[in-house]
């Protein structure tokens, strides 16, 4: 048999990927790059309904907390006068705003608090239910949010109503409780803690579709291993799942204090647009002042006081992300 002396074809190297452009080196002209104003040229239609959503009325709003500016100028009777900061002056020096204030941090302190914890227990349950409890338990809970305001705060008045409140008529069928007639309004703390019920009750659906997301993300893998060396429930809880969910807690915590500090249908609703002075918060404070005293300059100064109050809790937020972040 003769030997093959047929030449074997070469077989190509594998290509290689380029090297990357040293630093500071720009980009081929082949090689596709986007701009630095890409991202802001993408997002200008969004900012561009911000302002003019938002950037005007703000505007006005400080504009005229630097202003007299009463009925008389609202008609054109008088040219509105500019007073510096006279608005702030009166408004920081009243006792009743500072009631106000008081009042307006304790109760959106109670409404967070109320809400992060109920919902935090009830997305814990959601993880050890069966499947269709947790189909019945989230539909509930998609309701209740989606519900109007106007129509929960009218549900509520019926719950609480002196007279024909199912509330005071289930409560007396209690052994020794006579709760028939029983006004809960009757005082600024009780009618408040009402109040505040609607608010966690319509606050914590949100809280806990988030938290329930945010708890698939735990590895079970952790929790087996903290459970293997010896740590409860609560140790579980506390050192595995809990630093896992803290950036979703901080950004939860952070929108229901901007969102209670901001209440205020819930409010004039429930009192038929007459708030009591137990009952007032910056909200309806600021409105009142506007609406109702027909000083509009007065009223701008107390809401920017709260935009200004408001912004204090933002930059706390994004204080709280950049350390998780830097942790991370």
């Amino acid at each position: 048999m003769s030997a093959d002396t047929t030449t074997p074809a070469k077989v190509p190297p594998p290509r290689q990927a380029p090297p990357p452009p040293p630093v500071g080196e720009k980009p081929s002209p082949g090689r596709p790059s986007a701009g630095a104003g890409t991202p802001w040229l993408l997002l200008a239609p969004c900012l561009g309904i911000l302002a003019l959503v938002l950037g005007y009325p703000l505007v006005r709003l400080v504009t005229l907390s630097f202003q007299k500016f009463g009925q008389s100028q609202l008609w054109g009777f008088q040219p509105a006068e500019s007073v510096g900061f006279d608005n702030f002056t009166k408004v920081l020096g009243d006792s009743e705003f500072w009631a106000v204030v008081v009042r307006t941090v304790v109760f959106a302190a109670g409404c967070v608090i109320f809400t992060m914890v109920a919902g935090m227990l009830i997305a814990l349950l959601l993880q050890r239910v069966s499947g269709w409890v947790k189909i019945l338990v989230n539909i509930a809970l998609v309701a209740s949010w989606g519900m109007p305001i106007i129509v929960a705060t009218t549900v509520f008045k019926w719950l609480f109503d002196a007279d024909y409140g199912i509330l005071n008529a289930l409560l007396s069928r209690l052994p020794g409780v006579e709760m028939i007639g029983h006004n809960w309004f009757a005082s600024g703390p009780q009618g408040l803690a009402v109040i505040m019920l609607l608010v966690v009750w319509g606050a914590v659906p949100f809280v806990v579709i988030t938290l329930s997301a945010g708890l698939t993300q735990v590895p079970k893998e952790m929790e087996e291993a903290a459970r293997l060396d010896g740590a409860g429930a609560w140790g579980v809880f506390r050192y595995v799942t809990l630093p896992i969910l803290k950036p979703i807690i901080v950004m939860l915590t952070t929108l229901s204090v901007i969102w209670d500090m901001g209440v205020f249908p819930q409010v004039f609703v429930m009192r038929n647009g007459h708030p009591e002075a137990e009952f007032q918060l910056l909200t309806t404070y600021s409105y009142d002042r506007a609406f109702v005293v027909n000083d509009y300059a007065q009223g701008s100064a107390i809401a920017l006081l709260t935009v200004v109050l408001l912004l204090g809790v933002v930059a706390v937020y994004m204080r709280q992300m950049l350390k998780i972040g830097d942790v991370e």
